[in-house]
C-alpha cells in the first residue's frame, strides 16, 4: 500500500537519520510505548462498558443520542488519528490509502447502528498501527545498536594531562587515552607497544584481536588490558564505523523485488477493493429480490475491513529489516533488501583464492638464482621494486630481504596488471612477477615453473632469467567447513586466481571446491564469470572488491572479505563481511533463504486467511469480527513471524 504507507515511512526515514550518531532519543521505551497505547486502553474501557450496557445490563437509559454519544467517544481516540491521515493522504493525492479503507468501513458501520462494531474495527487496527511501528523501530534501532556503541566522550592528552571532551571535537592528530573496558570513539593508529581489543561491534567476534604498534584500531573497539594511547588518524564523521552506520542505515533503502511488488501490488489494488465493495453494496439491487440495503452495506463494510493490504505492507518490509539485522549482528553488511533475495537463489559462488580462502599472508620459502647473479644484490634490486607495491607478495619478499635501499633508483616503473613489475636500473630492464611476464618481454629460462605447487616470483635482470623465489600462502582455518556448507546449500564452488594453475588446483583440492583456474589476467576474470553466467546461474562473487571490481560488477552479487581494512571495499561490493572469515559466505547465503522463507510465509498466510474470511463476508456468514481477525489478526501474527528472523542462530 504505497500510498497508505507514504508518508509514515517518510517520517520512519527522516527519524533515523536525524543525528545517528548518539541521539537515541528516537529510541522507543517502556514508557513512550504505554503512552502509544494510551488511546486504545480509553476507547477499550468504553468499548467494554458501552457493550456491558448493551448485553449484559441492559439499561433502559443506554439507548438513542446517549448511546451514539458514548460510542462516538470510544471512536474519537483511536478514530480522530486514522482519520486525520486520511485526510493528510487525500491532500497529497493519494485518495485510496490504509486509513481511507478504515476510515468509510468504521464511519459506515457506525451509520448503519452497528455502534460496537464500528468501534472495535478501528480499536483493534490501531492496536496494530502501534505494534507495527513499536515492531519497525525496534528492528531498525536493533540494526543501529549492534554497530553505534561509541562513547559520547573521550579523554584525551593535552599537554601530557588528560581531559574529557566531546568525541566529535576531537582533531587529527590528538592522543586518545583509552582504559580497560572503555570503547574507542575514533580511529586511529596505536602508539602503546600492545593492546587487546573485542572487536564484535565490527566483526561480530568477540574473540579479542591484539595490535601492536602502529597498526590500525577502529571506532567500536574495545580495549581489553591496560591503559592504551592512540592517535587520531580520521575525524569522527568519516571514521570506519560511521561509513558502516551509514550503510546499514541507507540499505533498507535498496528495496527486493517482492517488496516492491507488494508496494505496486497494494497501489492498484486497494482502489479495486474500494469500488468492489460500492459494488457489494449497490449491484445486488438488480438481482436479488429481497434486497436490504443496510444489510448489503454491511457486508461492503465487511468486505473493505478484511480487503486491507496492511499485513502484507508492514510484515514484508519488517522481514527484510530482520534479515539486514541478523546479518549485521554477525558482522556481515547488506547493502539492500534486494541483495537478500539475490543470495536466497545463489547456485554459484565464485571466489578468490588469496586473502578470501587463503590467508593472505606469504612468506618466502626458497630462493633460487643462476650463480652469474649476485643473490644479496638481486634481491636488493627486487625488494625496491617491490616496496612500490601494495600486494601481498611485495610484503612477504621485504619481509626476506629487510631493509629497502632507497639509493636504488626506479625509471619507467610500471605495473603490468596480471603479470608483474617492471623497471629500469643501472640502465638495465628488472622484471619481477610471474612467467607470463618472462615470456612476454622474451626471457628464455630452462626451467618449468609446473613443477613447483608454491606460488613463483620469476626474475629477469639485463634480458636474462635470473632465478625464482618461491612463496607460500596457508589455507585460513574455516576455509573447509566453508566450502562443506556451501555442498549442503547445493551451492556450486569456483575458485578463479592470477596465481599459477598448479598452487590454485592445489589449494582446490585441499577445500574441496568443484572448479579451480590459474594464471588467469582480469579479463580473463571476467570472461570465466561469464561462462558460468550462461548457464542461466546465478553467481556470487567473493574477494577483495577493489581489484576484482570487473568481476564484482559483473555478477549477480559481490562480495568483499575483509571489509574491517578497507574503505574501498565497503564502497565496491554489495555485501560486505567484516572479518576475513569465509565462513560468514554460506552464513549470508543462509540469512537470505531465511528472511525468503519468511517474507512468502506471511504473504500466502495473509492471502490464505483473507480468502477465506472474504467469502464468508460477502456470503453474509463472517461478521465484522471475523473481518478485524482476518486483518489485524494476521497483521500481528505476519509482524512476529518476520521479527523472529532477528532471534535465529545461523
Amino acid at each position: 500500500m504505497e500510498g497508505c504507507c507514504s508518508t509514515k515511512e517518510k517520517k520512519e526515514h527522516n527519524h533515523g537519520h536525524e543525528g545517528h550518531n548518539h541521539d537515541h532519543s528516537h529510541d522507543i521505551g517502556y514508557k513512550s510505548a504505554f503512552k502509544m497505547f494510551v488511546p486504545a486502553i480509553i476507547s477499550f474501557a468504553l468499548l467494554l462498558i458501552g457493550i456491558a450496557l448493551d448485553k449484559f445490563i441492559k439499561a433502559e437509559w443506554f439507548s438513542g443520542w446517549i448511546r451514539l454519544t458514548w460510542y462516538l467517544i470510544a471512536y474519537i481516540p483511536v478514530g480522530l488519528p486514522v482519520l486525520k491521515e486520511a485526510f493528510e493522504s487525500i491532500r497529497n493525492g493519494d485518495i485510496f490509502s490504509e486509513f481511507f479503507l478504515m476510515g468509510i468501513a468504521t464511519i459506515g458501520a457506525l451509520a448503519i447502528g452497528e455502534f460496537p462494531e464500528g468501534v472495535a474495527v478501528m480499536l483493534f487496527y490501531s492496536v496494530g498501527e502501534v505494534f507495527q511501528a513499536l515492531a519497525v523501530t525496534r528492528a531498525k534501532t536493533n540494526i543501529k545498536s549492534l554497530l553505534d556503541q561509541r562513547p559520547d566522550v573521550v579523554t584525551i592528552l593535552k599537554y601530557g594531562k588528560p581531559q574529557t571532551v566531546k568525541a566529535q571535537s576531537v582533531s587529527i592528530g590528538e592522543i586518545v587515552q583509552l582504559k580497560s573496558g572503555e570503547r574507542l570513539g575514533l580511529d586511529g593508529e596505536l602508539l602503546s607497544e600492545t593492546a587487546s581489543f573485542n572487536t564484535s561491534a565490527l566483526t561480530g567476534e568477540s574473540k579479542p584481536d591484539t595490535k601492536s604498534k602502529g597498526e590500525k584500531v577502529l571506532a567500536g573497539m574495545i580495549n581489553l588490558n591496560t591503559v592504551s594511547q592512540i592517535k587520531v588518524t580520521t575525524a569522527y564523521k568519516d571514521s570506519k564505523l560511521s561509513k558502516i552506520l551509514e550503510l546499514v542505515q541507507n540499505a533498507t533503502a535498496q528495496k527486493a523485488p517482492t517488496e516492491l511488488f507488494i508496494r505496486k501490488f497494494a497501489k492498484v489494488y486497494t482502489p479495486i477493493v474500494v469500488f468492489l465493495a460500492i459494488g457489494i453494496a449497490l449491484l445486488p439491487y438488480f438481482f436479488v429480490e429481497d434486497y436490504m440495503f443496510k444489510s448489503w452495506l454491511y457486508r461492503a463494510l465487511i468486505f473493505l475491513v478484511i480487503s486491507c493490504p496492511c499485513a502484507l505492507v508492514i510484515s514484508i518490509p519488517l522481514g527484510y529489516f530482520g534479515g539486514i539485522g541478523a546479518g549485521s549482528r554477525n558482522g556481515i553488511l547488506f547493502k539492500g533488501s534486494n541483495f537478500l533475495d539475490v543470495l536466497a537463489n545463489v547456485q554459484d559462488v565464485v571466489m578468490d583464492k588469496t586473502g578470501t580462502m587463503t590467508e593472505g599472508i606469504f612468506k618466502v620459502q626458497e630462493v633460487v638464482f643462476n650463480n652469474e647473479f649476485n643473490k644479496e644484490d638481486i634481491l636488493k634490486l627486487i625488494n625496491a621494486l617491490e616496496s612500490k607495491s601494495s600486494h601481498p607478495v611485495a610484503t612477504a619478499i621485504h619481509e626476506y630481504a629487510g631493509e629497502i635501499d632507497h639509493s636504488i633508483e626506479l625509471k619507467n616503473m610500471e605495473e603490468i596488471a596480471g603479470h608483474g613489475l617492471k623497471a629500469v636500473v643501472n640502465r638495465k630492464e628488472l622484471l619481477v612477477g610471474n612467467f607470463k611476464l618472462m615470456d612476454r618481454f622474451d626471457i628464455n629460462y630452462d626451467f618449468n615453473p609446473d613443477n613447483i605447487v608454491y606460488t613463483i616470483i620469476a626474475v629477469a635482470y639485463d634480458k636474462k632469467f635470473a632465478g625464482y623465489l618461491t612463496i607460500a600462502d596457508s589455507v585460513k582455518a574455516d576455509a573447509q567447513l566453508t566450502i562443506k556448507k556451501l555442498k549442503l546449500l547445493n551451492v556450486k564452488t569456483t575458485m578463479l586466481s592470477g596465481d599459477k594453475t598448479a598452487v590454485v588446483k592445489y589449494v582446490a583440492n585441499i577445500l574441496g571446491i568443484q572448479n579451480a583456474y590459474g594464471d588467469l589476467l582480469p579479463e580473463d576474470k571476467v570472461n570465466k564469470v561469464k561462462e558460468i553466467k550462461a548457464k542461466n546461474q546465478t553467481v556470487a562473487f567473493v574477494g577483495d572488491g577493489v581489484n576484482d571490481a570487473p568481476v564484482v560488477a559483473l555478477s549477480d552479487v559481490g562480495i568483499a572479505m575483509g571489509g574491517l581494512g578497507s574503505d574501498a571495499t565497503i564502497e565496491t561490493a554489495d555485501v560486505v563481511i567484516q572479518d576475513d572469515k569465509p565462513s560468514k559466505i554460506p552464513m549470508a547465503i543462509n540469512i537470505g533463504k531465511q528472511t525468503k522463507k519468511i517474507v512468502w510465509q506471511n504473504i500466502i498466510l495473509a492471502f490464505a486467511v483473507k480468502g477465506v474470511v472474504l467469502i464468508l463476508g460477502t456470503s453474509g456468514i463472517a461478521t465484522m469480527w471475523e473481518a478485524v481477525f482476518a486483518d489485524v489478526g494476521v497483521a500481528l501474527l505476519a509482524i512476529l513471524n518476520a521479527v523472529r528472523i532477528q532471534r535465529m542462530k545461523f
